[in-house]
Order: C-alpha cells, then sequence, then structure tokens
C-alpha cells in the first residue's frame, strides 16, 4: 500500500527539530562533563588539603542510600582509577530494619558496580522507637548507634580511614547549630580522630555544595532509598538552620560560599575565647598587626586627609 509523502511544511519542522534536539543533548552533556570535572577537583582538593587518604590506605564508605553517599562512593571510585597513589575502596551499608526497607536496591547497585561491599544488619530502629517519645527528635539516638555499628564493622574489616558523606552544607549547618542552640563556635571537621580514639573519620565531600549532589544524583540516576526514621521528622533543628541558609543563598547569592570560606579564616585574637588566646598578656609590640583593631574587614571607610586633622586631644565634647 502506497503512502503519501509528507508535506513540504511537515518536512522543513521535522528538518528545523532536529538540530535543536541535538543542540539540547550536546549542552546536557557538556553541563554533566563540567559538573563531573568539579566534583572531581573538590573532592581531590579536600583529600589533599586534609590528607585524607594516603597510600595503601582501605577505606570504608558508608552507603546509606542517599543522593550524598551514593555521590561520594561514585566519585571515589573515579578518583581510585585516577589517583598517583593506590587505595582499596569497600562500600558498607547499615540496614536498621526500618519497616518496608528495600533490602534489595544497595546489593544490586553495589554488585552492578563491581566494588566490593558489606551489608551490615541491626535492628536499631525498634531500639530508637522504643526508647524516644513520639514525637521527639531521634537523630542523637540513631546516630550513636549507628557510629558504635560502624566502628565494629570497621574493625572487623580493618579498614584505615572511614568515609562519610557530610558535605559542605552540612558542616555550615551543624556550625550554625553550635551557635544557636550549644553556645559554642564549632563545626564538622573535615578529618577527626572517633569518639572511641581507634578510628580516623573523613568526609571527602567536605568542599561539595548540595545542589551540586541534588544534581548529579539526578544524572546519574541512582536509586536513592527515603529515610524513614530521622530523615522523615520535619521539625528538626537542623532542618530549620538548612531552610534558613537557602533563603539567605536566595536572597543574597554567595554568602553561602562566604560563610563557608569564614570556617577556613578563624582568628582567634578577634574572638572572645580566653583559652585560645591570651589576650591578659598583651602588650604593644610597635609592629603594625594585620588585623589590628577593625573588627570587619570589608568595612568601606571614607578617605580622611593626612594632613590638616585636629589633635584629638584638643577635641571637644559637648551635649546640647
Amino acid at each position: 500500500m502506497l503512502t503519501e509523502a509528507p508535506a513540504p511544511a511537515q518536512e522543513k519542522s521535522v528538518q528545523d527539530a532536529a538540530p535543536k534536539v541535538r543542540d539540547a543533548a550536546e549542552r546536557a552533556a557538556h553541563e554533566s562533563h563540567k559538573l563531573e570535572k568539579r566534583l572531581c577537583r573538590q573532592v581531590g582538593q579536600a583529600i589533599m588539603d586534609f590528607g585524607m587518604i594516603e597510600e595503601g590506605d582501605r577505606v570504608m564508605v558508608c552507603v546509606s542510600g542517599g543522593k550524598d553517599s551514593y555521590g561520594m562512593l561514585d566519585i571515589l571510585l573515579k578518583m581510585q582509577q585516577r589517583a598517583p597513589i593506590n587505595f582499596e575502596l569497600i562500600a558498607v551499608n547499615l540496614d536498621q530494619k526500618q519497616p518496608g526497607f528495600p533490602d534489595h536496591v544497595l546489593p544490586a547497585y553495589l554488585q552492578q558496580l563491581g566494588v566490593p561491599f558489606h551489608i551490615e544488619t541491626q535492628d536499631t530502629y525498634s531500639i530508637v522507637k522504643k526508647v524516644i517519645p513520639e514525637g521527639k527528635t531521634m537523630c542523637s539516638l540513631c546516630s550513636r548507634l549507628r557510629r558504635g555499628i560502624l566502628y565494629r564493622v570497621a574493625d572487623e574489616l580493618k579498614v584505615t580511614k572511614i568515609a562519610l558523606g557530610h558535605h559542605r552544607d552540612d558542616m555550615l549547618q551543624t556550625f550554625f547549630l553550635n551557635m544557636f542552640f550549644g553556645g559554642k563556635l564549632k563545626g564538622m571537621p573535615p578529618k577527626l580522630v572517633s569518639d572511641d580514639g581507634g578510628h580516623i573519620v573523613i568526609r571527602p565531600l567536605a568542599y561539595v555544595a548540595e545542589k551540586d549532589l541534588t544534581r548529579w544524583a539526578e544524572q546519574r540516576q541512582f536509586p536513592i532509598i527515603p529515610c524513614t526514621l530521622c530523615g522523615s521528622q520535619e521539625n528538626l533543628q537542623r532542618k530549620q538552620i538548612g531552610n534558613m541558609l537557602r533563603d539567605w543563598e536566595k536572597q543574597y547569592p554567595g554568602r553561602v560560599e562566604s560563610m563557608f570560606t569564614a570556617l577556613q579564616n578563624v582568628v582567634p585574637s578577634h574572638l572572645m575565647d580566653t583559652k585560645r588566646h591570651d589576650f591578659k598578656n598583651i602588650q604593644t609590640t610597635g609592629v603594625p598587626q594585620a588585623d589590628g583593631d577593625k573588627a570587619f574587614d570589608a568595612e568601606e571607610l571614607p578617605a580622611l586627609p593626612l594632613h590638616g586633622l585636629p589633635a584629638l586631644g584638643a577635641v571637644q565634647w559637648t551635649s546640647n
């Protein structure tokens, strides 16, 4: 059966659409490549700056099923192929027996990747639900139980480093949580010794923005597993702080980046902690000081004449 040839107008429409589709696909591929390069650069920089991973390390990568830990494992696998040193990765997931948890998803994904992995099954869910009253925050107890189990598993697997998927925004949120609710200028360090003193914990995503991890998860189509325990609570102080930071970034683009930079530029002499700076024994030096007596480094002062100013002692202070 013969079919009619498409009208010239239809042919032109199809021909016009094809380049646009190709252009859109090329733009998407270009943006994806840029994002991958940025993530690898930032993770690599954090590893170098803080000495996170060394020759011969066996790194336990904690994978929860969320976008952050998936992204961390994904980028570390890329770094493993490109790094000038040799190190091992082993993915570890803690199945906390949350109702409806799809325990087949992670093993299938990790097998597909070809990465060594271990699934640890411990019913911490029942403990948390039993101990914490309804409506109260469960994060603290859940986190403590989880850490204890992961440290034990780390010993059993003979790993040298434990990698957690906290990112730049998590670190800022922790800083403000401690300041607003704990009365401390304390954040979330990129590298630390564990509570029990027996493990080195690292956070390779320390320089990575959450929005980039969200985009990367969408592009890579990670099989995200929602948290039905801590992550399902809406009244968390951490969520409130996160919303505050996002609102600030919308109103004042670049503010979050500036605040994160501040965590790397601490000036103890301009705070008030007598344990960090010896205020009592301050002496004049006759040498100009880098920070001096200016409280706000970025403040703009009017230009003042170098000559002709009255001596301060001659100023008369009067009131009307």
